[in-house]
């Protein structure tokens, strides 16, 4: 991949981990239920679910999503559920002192953390169809295709680790405001509703024509 190539990738990779999603919610949500230190491992589920969908890209069957309306709605779907069911939960958690979740970890395991999070980004047709739509675009065909993937994998990793962390770490500072049932309720809620309006967003989303 050609250096002025990369340099064009590694600005879109910023608009595309800055933006607000689902990703950043998980890791808002992460940060202010578990601190810095513990909530950050959600950003590695996260980044499995990046590397979930650029494989399913690179080997074509992002373009079976794409192309067939029944794939399509059926991962769509699930992804639906998936955020629509996580803002339920989180709606419903008890509210629990945030700081003592930071503390002791007792609750939630790293390992539950990172596959929840990384099927948010996995079961997501939108981070498919947006694959698709960019990645070509810094494709050379007449170059060894593995290499430049991992180049871009590599390239979305790296942003992701450091916006995600500033996501979780914003959010865990705010530790210490969130003292008071009523406070943990409401942020309890007001995530749950977020994660429900992500997934309301995607159940809106359609495929380019």
């Amino acid at each position: 991949m050609a250096l002025s190539t990369w340099l064009a990738f590694f600005a879109a990779s910023w608009a595309i981990s800055i933006s607000p999603g689902a990703g950043a919610i998980a890791a808002m949500s992460a940060g202010l239920n578990h601190g810095f230190r513990r909530g950050y491992f959600t950003t590695f589920g996260l980044i499995l679910g990046i590397w979930t969908q650029v494989i399913v890209v690179a080997v074509g069957l992002g373009a079976l999503v794409a192309a067939s309306g029944t794939a399509f709605l059926v991962v769509k779907w699930l992804g639906v559920a998936y955020l629509i069911w996580l803002g339920i939960a989180q709606w419903r958690a008890p509210p629990t002192p945030m700081v003592a979740n930071a503390d002791k970890g007792a609750v939630v395991t790293r390992r539950s953390m990172i596959l929840r999070a990384w099927m948010i980004n996995a079961v997501n047709p939108k981070g498919t169809v947006f694959l698709l739509a960019v990645v070509p675009q810094f494709i050379n065909l007449s170059q060894p295709l593995l290499p430049q993937y991992l180049i871009i994998t590599a390239t979305l990793t790296f942003t992701d680790l450091v916006v995600m962390a500033g996501y979780t770490v914003l959010a865990s500072r705010v530790l210490g405001a969130l003292k008071s049932p009523a406070h943990i309720r409401a942020m309890n809620r007001t995530f749950g509703g977020l994660f429900v309006l992500a997934g309301s967003l995607l159940a809106m989303f359609k495929r380019a024509a």
